[in-house]
Parts: C-alpha cells; sequence; structure tokens
C-alpha cells in the first residue's frame, strides 16, 4: 500500500556518514571571504588606532600587522568549522 511504500522509502534514504560529507565551501571561497572581511576590519583598526595615536605613520603599521595575522586566523578558523557538522 501507500504506507508500505512510504516507509520502505524512507528507510531506504541513508544519510551520509560524517566520512561521507565533505566541506561546504572551497579553501578559494574562504580565502576571499577573510580578504574581504579583513579590507573592513583593517580599515576600522586603522581609524581607531589613528584616532588613539594620533600618528597616520603608527596607526599603518598596526593595520598592516592586523591585516595579516587576522586573516591567516579566518582562513583557518572558517576551514575548521566547515568540518563540524553542528546546526548544519
Amino acid at each position: 500500500m501507500i504506507l508500505d511504500q512510504f516507509i520502505l522509502t524512507k528507510n531506504k534514504v541513508k544519510e551520509p556518514s560524517y566520512k561521507e560529507v565533505k566541506s561546504s565551501e572551497k579553501p578559494i571561497r574562504s580565502v576571499v571571504k577573510a580578504l574581504s572581511w579583513r579590507f573592513i576590519g583593517t580599515l576600522d583598526t586603522l581609524i581607531i588606532s589613528y584616532i588613539l595615536t594620533g600618528e597616520l605613520g603608527i596607526a599603518t603599521s598596526i593595520a598592516s600587522i592586523d591585516f595579516v595575522t587576522k586573516m591567516i586566523l579566518y582562513f583557518f578558523h572558517e576551514r575548521i568549522w566547515n568540518l563540524v557538522k553542528w546546526g548544519k
């Protein structure tokens, strides 16, 4: 009957195992997201550093270091979260 077919079909549908689930994003997407976010974050850091120090050179140095380190940290943060099954 229809109910039997529904139950049989439902039982045949297999959830992918953890090992079968691949990352939902390619690494290049994470890189582009990291770059776009870092431009926004670096501008924020530059402005705050300038307000606090009053020196454009120091503010630029702080923002440059901030840009590189946080972009790298964000990339690895994204890649690790892509491996987490929770919330998907």
